[in-house]
């Protein structure tokens, strides 16, 4: 038996959700007594870099076909290569990718599966996972049952750590069977880390008064390297992007550093955030909800408050 990380690419590049998958796979093998292997389909000049994070082997499909991706054909191409190497656990990102994947997964594996999962199993009696439920609110294990089971790892739930070496690139032989989606174009952001994947997020909601006042959290989110982000009303009245809008009902994150600015923290807002290691609210209303879920707090005027956070870190950052 074996476990088999499927890998996601990005512009020919291993995303660092796959770099996480591949460390926890590596750890669930551990615990299995087996291997972990990792299965790249399509093009990705970085593959056998997965060797660095745990992956014992990597195989790659490397097919043209399969750059473009279509949750039937690649999870087609999963089970032949899982029914290969003997995979009796299966382990996906829980991005939009992973989410399209797990339930053709499951069927097709026969295999019991349990998404958006945030810790090792407990193989002492089964073999159970913790996920996050109730927006984060409370965690519920889950036992598996079937011999085979299809996970979905939450994003920045382990850090990966160079554990290994890179290894030498396996091919294999598989039916792709032919796409009845036709991709005629695809619109991507560029230059930034996508907001699932961040580790350190600058929020800002209706509090800036307009677009125009922007320049206050881009500039700080440069000084950290960080996402820009923003509540549900901000994107709806078109201030900012909507693939920016974090929430319940927008992208659930959990980086490790979430600041937010002018923000009420609404409880449809707290449940896509509140999963992050550290949150920093600035506000200027002292009663705003948001406090009583922050780490740290600072009641102030964010077109003062901002700026002066930016010139500080520039200052630290000059000086180090």
């Amino acid at each position: 038996m074996a476990v088999l990380v499927y890998a996601e690419t990005q512009a020919n590049k291993i995303k660092k959700a796959s770099l996480e998958c591949v460390f926890y796979g590596n750890k669930i093998a551990e615990i299995l007594g087996t291997e972990c292997i990792a299965l790249v389909l399509g093009s990705a000049s970085d593959a056998g870099d997965l060797g660095i994070y745990g992956a014992s082997r990597v195989i790659q499909v490397s097919d043209s076909s399969l750059d473009a991706f279509d949750s039937s054909v690649h999870s087609d191409v999963v089970v032949q290569v899982a029914d290969q190497v003997s995979a009796d656990t299966v382990i996906l990102a829980h991005s939009s990718t992973g989410k399209s994947l797990i339930g053709r997964l499951a069927a097709k594996m026969k295999a019991g599966s349990v998404s958006g999962v945030v810790g090792l199993p407990n193989v002492d009696n089964g073999f159970t996972v913790d996920k996050s439920v109730f927006s984060g609110k409370a965690i519920a294990s889950y036992l598996i049952k079937s011999d085979k089971r299809v996970l979905s790892l939450s994003g920045n739930s382990f850090k990966p750590e160079a554990i290994g070496a890179a290894v030498a690139v396996e091919s294999t032989d598989v039916t792709i069977p032919a796409s009845t989606v036709k991709v005629l174009e695809v619109k991507r952001e560029e230059g930034i880390v996508p907001l699932p994947e961040a580790e350190l997020v600058v929020s800002a909601g209706r509090g800036m008064k307009g677009p125009e006042n922007w320049g206050i959290i881009e500039d700080l989110a440069t000084v950290l390297g960080a996402t820009t982000a923003c509540s549900r009303p901000v994107a709806d009245i078109g201030w900012r992007p909507h693939h920016e809008h974090v929430g319940q009902t927008g992208v659930a994150i959990k980086p490790n550093l979430y600041i937010a600015a002018g923000i009420s923290g609404a409880i449809q807002h707290l449940a896509g955030v509140n999963n992050s290691k550290v949150i920093v609210v600035i506000n200027k209303d002292p009663e705003a909800p948001f406090f009583k879920a922050a780490d740290y707090g600072v009641e102030g005027d964010l077109f003062d408050v901002v700026p002066k956070l930016t010139a500080a870190l520039k200052e630290y950052k000059s000086s180090i």
